[in-house]
């Protein structure tokens, strides 16, 4: 069953889901951020690419940035990085108005650091492609994740397991936001490069409950 626009959740949050769900839960849901120097590059990267009204053609490729795009089956929202529209002679194609033709959206995510342990930066990209599948009516066979510090183009194939997982952790992501509660700590050695490692302490969690009760009594600041 669909979900209505009032249930839509960030599509970005399904990599801080798949690293740690509690993470994800004090964003998403106790809305606490921090940043730390990883988040801090990853910001100044993206500042390059997050202008939506930045478009431009490289030979017969066509570069769109921040394509806003969402998804009422998988109840998430989000914006790209970029998808390049590529020509296609498909009877499957995307239309553009200001670009005749028939194109084939292929969706590229920049990330500042190295590719993870783990599928939650593929989880992500397969879900903008989900997103622009069910927007514009078209298959979506693959995409690429940039990587800074290895200036490595990273190709991914959407895959059926890996469009199941996306559902799955969309699923799960749903669930835990209507439930309100946020899951317990689970420490490990990721914890170290976790912008929220500072809040998310165990010594304190269970005496002062949320996140964000605990900051309004010891910082004195409303958050809402």
């Amino acid at each position: 069953m669909p979900y209505t626009e009032d249930e839509m959740l960030m599509l970005s949050g399904i990599q801080h889901f798949r690293y740690c769900p509690r993470q994800w839960a004090l964003i998403h849901i106790d809305k606490v951020w921090d940043d730390n120097r990883l988040t801090a590059e990853g910001s100044l990267m993206h500042h390059n690419v997050d202008n939506p009204f930045y478009r431009h053609k490289r030979g017969r490729i066509i570069r769109l940035q921040s394509v806003a795009v969402a998804s009422a089956q998988l109840g998430l929202y989000g914006v790209t990085d970029l998808v390049e529209l590529r020509p296609t002679t498909s009877s499957f194609f995307l239309n553009h108005p200001l670009y005749p033709g028939r194109w084939q959206p292929y969706p590229i995510e920049y990330k500042h650091g190295l590719p993870k342990e783990n599928d939650a930066d593929e989880l992500q990209l397969c879900a903008q492609a989900i997103c622009l599948e069910e927007m514009y009516d078209v298959p979506i066979k693959e995409g690429v994740i940039f990587y800074g510090k290895t200036k490595h183009r990273h190709t991914v194939k959407f895959t059926s397991i890996l469009r199941d997982n996306v559902e799955a952790y969309s699923e799960r992501m749903h669930a835990f936001f209507n439930s309100g509660k946020i899951p317990a700590v689970e420490k490990s050695r990721k914890c170290q490069n976790c912008s929220l490692k500072d809040l998310c302490n165990p010594s304190w969690s269970k005496q002062h409950g949320k996140v964000k009760e605990y900051i309004r009594q010891n910082l004195y600041e409303e958050i809402t």
